[in-house]
């Protein structure tokens, strides 16, 4: 009787232990990957404000350049406030009164 007691104690101190082994073991591998990722924030946040920049920087100059062009659209271009550009002249290539074509 006392080995039946003695061999069920013994089982259940195992199945508890094998519990609280795979949670330490949990823990502590949570411990070393929080330790990690800590170490490497500094890095990516650097990194990711220097890729904020680089792209608020081309925002900026195609805002810049699609304002210069609305701008330059809207004054006009130069041919339409120059004056009037030279006309051509009628030359003559029949006498009056003759008729080429008959």
């Amino acid at each position: 009787m006392e080995q039946a007691v003695i061999a069920a104690l013994l089982l259940v101190g195992l199945v508890i232990g094998a519990g609280v082994g795979a949670s330490y073991a949990r823990a502590q591998r949570g411990w070393k990957d929080y330790q990690t990722i800590r170490t490497t924030v500094p890095g990516a946040r650097r990194t990711a404000w220097m890729a904020i920049r680089a792209v608020v920087l081309k925002i900026g100059v195609i805002a810049l350049l699609l304002v210069g062009a609305a701008a330059y659209a809207a004054a006009g271009s130069d041919h339409e406030r120059e004056g009037p550009g030279p006309t051509p002249t009628p030359t003559v290539t029949a006498t009056p009164g003759h008729r080429s074509d008959r």
